[in-house]
């Protein structure tokens, strides 16, 4: 189902570059009164989650943010505020080797576009702290890819007081995408993702020397290059190509069963438009998939305002709007607080 979008972009911020950018460079929130968590995975490493208080008998949000992004960004913040407004409970989860604190984690394997057990490994735990809570799901960029992949290919596994979710600027073509990275004015993005994600790979080689060919890493100009020698290997795949067809979330839209908004700009620099127009013919194989594709918004952006310094952030309300149709009405009383959350 297609949904007319109610988001008017700030004039002032034309293309789609300065919305993506300007967030990130200009905005300053305080920060969410959050804790970090670590908590064990079955494969001997952890996980790190920051965790938001709320009110007894509120619904929950666990979060899970872009590439190389964390607890710090912007838009994270921004989420968390909205969540701490309406007396939800939040969660952050932080993929591995995102948390600065723990870059260089206890095993080979990082996080990626498709692998989702720590998701659902952090899902089960929150739901077995509270059960019956009703927990919506906001999966951003790669989180957003992340989390179709697995409420489209898990469905069956999927708890049922996972009652809705919001995937946001998803690159659901991960091969389109990484190609489109590579083309004029997007390569901004591309040389900023590669320094950390080449830095941060030189530090695991200092636990794990045979992680990859130190000479080739150093030679990486694109992110398909990156996943060709770096995440592909690493994670069991043949390289980039196999990992992107195995990994990407436009295949797996027809399998998603819960209440889900699918929200990207059809100006997004991070992928190809006729991408969207595939999300669109996909998206008629399930009825629990909302399309909202306003034209603009850059990528995470959605920047409106009248004047440069009344800026709104309008993903973050719509967000929190559309989960409350769903999650709120659904929120039973608890007679404690879920455990370990106290704040």
């Amino acid at each position: 189902m297609a949904q007319r979008s109610s988001f008017r972009p700030a004039w002032w911020l034309p293309g789609p570059h300065l919305p993506t950018i300007y967030g990130r460079l200009a905005r300053r929130l305080p920060a969410a009164p959050t804790r970090a968590e670590r908590w064990p995975t079955p494969d001997g490493d952890a996980v790190t989650v920051h965790r938001l208080s709320g009110q007894p008998g509120h619904p929950r949000v666990l979060l899970l943010h872009g590439l190389e992004s964390g607890i710090h960004a912007p838009y994270v913040q921004g989420l968390l505020h909205q969540a701490r407004l309406r007396g939800w409970w939040a969660d952050l989860l932080v993929w591995r080797t995102c948390d600065p604190a723990h870059v260089v984690n206890a095993v080979p394997r990082a996080y990626h576009s498709g692998e989702t057990t720590d998701l659902a490994m952090v899902v089960r735990r929150l739901v077995a702290e509270s059960p019956g809570t009703p927990v919506g799901i906001v999966g951003v960029s790669l989180g957003g890819n992340v989390l179709l992949k697995w409420l489209g290919n898990e469905a069956a596994t999927v708890p049922p007081e996972v009652t809705a979710s919001v995937a946001v600027s998803v690159p659901f073509d991960l091969g389109r995408a990484s190609r489109h990275l590579e083309r004029g004015i997007n390569t901004i993005y591309t040389r900023y993702f590669l320094r950390s994600l080449v830095a941060k790979t030189e530090r695991k080689l200092t636990r794990f020397p045979d992680l990859v060919d130190a000479t080739a890493l150093r030679r990486l100009r694109t992110l398909w290059e990156f996943d060709d020698v770096v995440t592909g290997p690493i994670h069991g795949f043949a390289g980039a190509a196999d990992y992107y067809a195995r990994c990407s979330s436009l295949p797996t839209l027809g399998g998603v069963d819960r209440p889900t908004l699918l929200l990207n700009a059809a100006d997004d620099p991070f992928l190809p438009r006729q991408v969207l127009d595939d999300v669109r013919v996909a998206a008629r194989g399930t009825s629990a998939l909302t399309i909202e594709f306003p034209e603009r918004g850059g990528h995470v952006g959605f920047v409106a305002g009248a004047i440069p310094g009344g800026a709104r952030y309008w993903m973050e309300g719509r967000v929190f709007d559309w989960l409350s149709g769903h999650l709120a009405s659904r929120a039973a009383p608890i007679a404690r607080e879920p455990a370990g959350t106290a704040a």
